[in-house]
């Protein structure tokens, strides 16, 4: 069957689980009502079914090409970025001084959810200008808020973030590119940069890059790393797109998957560039960018996971293979089909809430400024996106093993999703960078924003207890184990010893905040589907807290056990 915007599912959890009433009862977004809601995500899904959704296997089959230094993009592009872009999707949460709708990050998160499940490789392309929009809001001159800002969230122009180089991937401080003062107020930027999604298209008419380099004469490390918007082409006295600047396409990567998007090795030589932001202050800005990011890319995660959810459910619809008792008389019929399609099912409603849940506290610390939704925020941003892509790897892989040998044949598209989302886990931090950040940096607090979190959740498990008692207490007790194995890292002096079981503990963690969204999801939908599903998931996907704590809470003696001749052996 083709895609689907479940849009009744965000609109269920807006309602029943994330807490979406709170934002619009603030003033920043008291104008994001529900029947204004209802109307974006249903024109959003529409866009997504008939526009994005037929791009998928084209971008597939006839990558983007570096062609004559320009770059390629596979056909039906051009008109699908053409369609996003007026409809204001690009700006759905920017400035309405600049031009953007102002949307909370929770529609925002929705919406680009549903673009990521029909065409993952296009709709990178809008999520890259929307953190280099909110970057600029945050820290860019008026001058140049108000020159790239309107251009940008139109959608005439594009932007990139450029952090990584060949020798300076994870560890940024490690990076070459070097900035100089022209004495005018530019600067000349020279490096290369890899990696660089959507570096290059030919249906705008400028991309503007944000290239992290360093001024002479700056510390070493990220202390030293500044920021610096440098565009494609420079603009004229009337803001239009002009002459070409000093940077090129130097090649694309040949990848496994998203073939549709072009991911480009950057080369600047003395390129003019502005700065945004302080001297020194390039990580500070760019982090704004990053997080943004991070949240949207776990978003990709539940998209390519809805996805594939559905293109199995299709097949297994379809395909008659042995004997069934059930009422379709297709494998969909199979206990152990049934166990996968479920499984899928439950982890993509789990991910989307939590996914959800980060950016109703985002859009509180916008409204309010307050501390505690600040801490959540940050605490649930690594969740939201190593648990989203995690999830999305996941089914995309059930999605292939329910097509059985026709998964393995690419004309089915079942591998697609599976290569596409693969990156995910690995750009805007690995995931065991994100599982790092939350028992390190994220538990400076010595651990009040997991707390507050397991707080929430036991005392909507003990209100639940009267209606469900079983699903509650099975939530409430793994709530509980997860306190005990967070007091346990808090404990550790020795970052190893945090790190080792850094991992585990965001997957039992999401596990446990699963296990809490389905429980509210069963007490808005008691009887119906939606209670038959969170039983689902806590009878049988929320147990594995128990030995995902036990890995988390086992120190890192025994991954150094063996020495590195014996691991080589």
């Amino acid at each position: 069957m083709p895609y689907r915007a479940p849009v009744d599912d965000y609109t269920f959890l807006f309602d029943h689980v994330v807490g979406l009433g709170q934002v619009v009862k603030t003033d920043r977004f008291s104008e994001a009502t529900s029947d204004v809601t209802a109307a974006i995500l249903t024109e959003a899904g529409k866009l997504s079914e008939d526009i994005m959704a037929p791009l998928q296997r084209p971008g597939d089959l006839h990558p983007a090409r570096l062609e004559n230094g320009v770059v390629r993009t596979s056909p039906g592009y051009a008109d699908g970025y053409k369609a996003i872009a007026e409809g204001g999707w690009v700006g759905i949460a920017a400035d309405p001084e600049y031009g953007g709708m102002g949307l909370p990050m929770t529609v925002t998160t929705a919406v680009n959810e549903m673009m990521s499940a029909a065409c993952l490789s296009l709709q990178l392309a809008p999520l890259m200008s929307q953190g280099q929009i909110e970057a600029l809001e945050h820290h860019a001159s008026d001058a140049i808020k108000e020159l790239y800002l309107p251009r940008l969230i139109s959608g005439e122009w594009t932007g990139t973030m450029n952090l990584t180089e060949p020798q300076a991937g994870s560890d940024v401080g490690a990076l070459t590119s070097k900035a100089e003062d022209n004495g005018d107020g530019t600067f000349s930027v020279t490096g290369q940069k890899i990696y660089i999604s959507w570096g290059d298209n030919d249906f705008t008419d400028n991309v503007c890059h944000l290239v992290l380099a360093r001024l002479p004469g700056a510390p070493a490390g990220t202390k030293g790393i500044s920021l610096f918007l440098v565009p494609r082409n420079l603009p004229d006295e009337n803001g239009n797109a002009g002459v070409a600047n000093s940077l090129k396409v130097v090649s694309l990567e040949h990848k496994m998957g998203l073939h549709g998007s072009p991911t480009c090795v950057m080369q600047y030589d003395g390129a003019t560039g502005w700065l945004v932001g302080p001297e020194g202050g390039g990580m500070a800005a760019m982090f704004t960018m990053m997080n943004n990011a991070r949240l949207g890319v776990g978003g990709q995660g539940v998209g390519a996971a809805e996805g594939a959810y559905q293109h199995a459910l299709a097949y297994a619809l379809e395909r008659k293979q042995g004997k069934t008792k059930g009422e379709t008389g297709t494998i969909i019929d199979h206990a152990d089909v049934r166990r996968m399609l479920m499984g899928m099912k439950a982890d993509v409603f789990a991910a989307r809430a939590i996914a959800l849940s980060c950016a109703v506290a985002i859009d509180m610390t916008t409204a309010t400024g307050d501390a505690e939704w600040k801490a959540r925020a940050a605490f649930l941003t690594p969740i939201a996106k190593a648990f989203g892509t995690e999830v999305g790897m996941d089914v995309a892989h059930q999605g292939v093993q329910i097509h059985g040998g026709m998964g393995f044949v690419e004309e089915t598209g079942a591998a697609q999703y599976s290569r596409d989302v693969r990156v995910t886990a690995i750009y805007e931090g690995t995931n065991g960078i994100q599982a790092m950040d939350l028992v390190a940096r994220k538990m400076m607090d010595g651990g009040e924003a997991a707390n507050r979190l397991l707080d929430e959740i036991e005392e909507h498990a003990e209100a639940a207890k009267e209606q469900f008692p079983d699903l509650a207490d099975a939530v409430w007790q793994a709530s509980e184990s997860l306190r005990e194995a967070t007091d346990w890292l808090n404990g550790q002096g020795d970052l190893q010893d945090r790190f080792a079981g850094a991992v585990p503990y965001l997957k039992a963690f999401a596990r446990v905040l699963g296990g809490h969204v389905h429980l509210k999801a069963a007490v808005a939908d008691a009887g119906g589907a939606r209670e038959k599903l969170a039983r689902f998931y806590i009878q049988r996907l929320l147990p594995e807290h128990v030995g995902l704590l036990a890995h988390a809470q086992a120190g890192a003696g025994d991954l150094y056990a063996l020495s590195v001749d014996e691991l080589a052996a």
